[in-house]
């Protein structure tokens, strides 16, 4: 049996949304749906009767909230008590995939990314999907030619961030399957920057125009991409070299996805995760949800 796909709920607006996401990729990779709900009695050893009916009517109002919208999704709800990202972490290492909540900003792009949240995006071994607060069905989709939101056209873009000195094959292999389950474009974004004047060495591309430079890049980046399009040759795929910071190229790069991908290095020190430079402004500022898939 496939592993779930996990999702923490607690009755916010932004956990209903990721359960709605959660749902929809649960049917879609064929598998069922775990809803997550955590009450923190760390700072009490005796059972909170209040806090567990609160807890059990949190999973009710989810799992008829995900009915509403995917009625062939398969529900599961557990209940836990315990330190919020501990419980979130054990429940990601069960899944195939965590999806959480992320506060949207009004005004200009980006989440509110909680303590919780990071917590765990920096810490879970399985990738983690962070979904902001009015993520709907239609937001996955294309418009229709009206200009009207649809379900019935096609997936946005799914965005895959990769450095291509560093191709990492978990975080490959997940954008290309995801893209895959969605019959969508999957757009392969690497970002360059030019070499100053004194940062050429002897065995450097000292090219002497930026498009021959991107070319280079290009070309590279074909070459990575090219067992991939073997392994999945149903995914179109549309590569793009970016002369910019990755970070600032990244963000770009994800308006109007239905989905963006980035890696996390797994650190050789548990206890001081850290989600990189690009991960951490993917997460703070990607106008779409953000799966964060963790390798090395």
């Amino acid at each position: 049996m496939l592993p779930p796909v996990a999702v923490g709920v607690d009755g916010s607006a932004e956990s209903l949304a990721a359960a709605g996401w959660a749902a929809r990729e649960a049917v879609r990779r064929g598998t069922r749906l775990g809803l997550v709900q955590v009450t923190d009695r760390t700072a009490r050893g005796r059972r909170d009767e209040s806090a567990g009916a609160a807890g059990r009517r949190v999973l009710r109002e989810a799992e008829a909230h995900v009915r509403a919208g995917c009625q062939d999704v398969r529900v599961e709800a557990e209940q836990a008590a315990g330190p919020v990202t501990g419980t979130l972490l054990e429940a990601a290492g069960q899944a195939g995939l965590l999806v959480l909540g992320s506060r949207g900003l009004s005004g200009f792009t980006g989440f509110r990314v909680g303590s919780v949240a990071l917590g765990v995006v920096s810490r879970a071994v399985r990738p983690v999907v962070l979904v902001r607060a009015g993520e709907t069905p239609e937001d996955e989709h294309l418009p229709a030619a009206d200009g009207s939101g649809s379900v019935r056209t096609r997936h946005r873009d799914v965005v895959l961030a990769l450095d291509v000195g560093d191709p990492c094959d978990e975080v490959v292999d997940f954008a290309f399957e995801t893209a895959r389950l969605r019959h969508a474009r999957l757009r392969v974004v690497h970002a360059w920057r030019a070499p100053g004047p004194l940062g050429l060495g002897a065995g450097d591309i000292g090219l002497v125009d930026g498009p021959r430079q991107a070319g280079e890049w290009l070309g590279f980046l074909e070459a990575v991409l090219e067992v991939w399009r073997e392994k999945y040759p149903d995914v179109e795929v549309a590569p793009t070299v970016v002369a910019d910071r990755p970070a600032t190229a990244v963000a770009r790069a994800a308006s109007g996805a239905g989905l963006l991908v980035v890696g996390r290095r797994r650190p050789e020190d548990p206890h001081s995760p850290r989600l990189g430079l690009v991960t951490h402004a993917a997460v703070r500022h990607a106008d779409c949800p953000v799966a964060v898939v963790p390798h090395g």
